[in-house]
């Protein structure tokens, strides 16, 4: 038997009309050990990035002459999804670090840390969907946070297609039993597409509407990466109560 994931009225499984994002909350300098952080909350996702160095490249074989290297682990803890994933890394986990990293790798002034290494960590502890758009956001503000110079910071959202309707920002059961999903990380001063990956199948046409509905989603999620920043580093003027 097949789910309907949208009823009669145009609502989606959690009460979403399809243009519709979850609620999202972030924070920065949420960890004290790293020299950058963030927490990010998308619906029932939660996930932690933490940003250590620039510092000397281990192994010394990693290292290039002309520029740092980005090195990124993305990680999902065992509980954070029903089915308790095995400790060790999955070979999902190892390709998404990678998507991870190179998507950063296209903002982040490289050239400016020749022979050092930037490490980037990022935890999902709970699990609904959206998982890589979110770890892409929180990478990017840890980023921010650790004072590492970038040409932007990238927000990211997942475009999905469920019950033949476009929906933004697809929760953990349309993910399951929808027919596509389309994350798309944007950054947005530049106005470049830093990833773009289709699970599923739909037509150009769809995806046009899909990359804009993104495109929109992305203004917003980029203005709270600011706004969170702002509430930690801002300065108020001396004798002004806050």
């Amino acid at each position: 038997m097949k789910i309907r994931l949208i009823n009669e009225n145009g609502l989606r499984v959690d009460g979403r009309r399809p243009d519709e994002m979850r609620r999202m909350r972030m924070e920065v300098g949420v960890l004290e050990k790293t020299d950058g952080s963030a927490y990010v909350e998308l619906g029932g996702t939660r996930i932690y990035a933490g940003v250590i160095g620039p510092r000397e490249v281990h192994p010394k074989h990693l290292e290039l002459p002309d520029k740092g290297v980005i090195n990124c682990r993305y990680h999902m803890a065992s509980f954070s999804v029903d089915e308790r994933k095995p400790l060790g890394m999955t070979r999902r986990e190892i390709e998404l670090s990678k998507v991870i990293r190179e998507a950063l790798e296209t903002v982040v002034f490289l050239e400016e840390f020749p022979r050092m290494m930037i490490d980037i960590f990022v935890e999902v502890i709970q699990a609904d969907g959206g998982t890589r758009t979110a770890g892409i956001t929180a990478a990017s503000l840890a980023l921010a946070d650790a004072g590492i110079p970038m040409a932007d910071m990238i927000a990211a959202i997942a475009v999905g297609k469920v019950d033949g309707v476009l929906v933004l920002d697809i929760n953990e059961e349309e993910d399951k039993y929808g027919e596509a999903d389309m994350p798309v990380a944007i950054a947005p001063h530049l106005n470049s597409i830093v990833l773009l990956q289709l699970n599923g199948r739909m037509t150009p046409e769809e995806v046009d509407k899909g990359l804009e509905m993104a495109q929109k989603a992305v203004q917003k999620i980029h203005q709270m990466q600011i706004e969170a920043l702002k509430r930690k580093y801002r300065v108020e003027p001396e004798g002004l109560e806050t």
